[in-house]
């Protein structure tokens, strides 16, 4: 008789067929994975430095860089000085970057729909924050 699939494993199997999928969803909008991660955090409210928005988004300060160098280029983001900090840049959507996002959030919704079609609706409301409550118990925010 074969043993469960640890979770450690089932979680990272999960995280790559996701991320699999994601790239799929996102590139007919010319977006990676790390570009729309990026946009949905700048989405919210708050000021955040180039590191803390690499920390966010799981990649490196440098590839944060390049992401929002991207993204600026192709007008979805707009950069400006911080009045408070002055080596900050205040990262802001475009309102073309926030048409954008929803586009790629409707492509995100549906991917979310066909990996939890089979739970029921229980299962649903309680799988988040069961997985909020992993992530937060590892360090890694949320």
């Amino acid at each position: 008789m074969d043993a469960e699939p640890r979770v450690t494993y089932v979680v990272g199997r999960l995280d790559r067929v996701l991320r699999k999928h994601l790239d799929e969803q996102l590139r007919p909008h010319g977006l990676t994975t790390p570009q729309y991660t990026t946009l949905s955090i700048v989405r919210s409210p708050g000021v955040r430095s180039n590191a803390q928005l690499a920390r966010r988004a799981l990649i490196t300060p440098q590839s944060m860089n390049q992401t929002l160098n991207a993204l600026d280029a192709r007008g979805l983001i707009r950069r400006t000085p911080d009045p408070g900090h002055g080596r900050i840049l205040r990262v802001e959507l475009t309102p073309a970057g926030r048409a954008l996002l929803e586009e790629c959030d409707r492509a995100v919704d549906e991917i979310e729909q066909r990996m939890l079609g089979s739970l029921g609706a229980r299962e649903r409301r309680l799988l988040g924050p069961m997985l909020i409550q992993c992530v937060r118990a590892l360090g890694g925010g949320l």
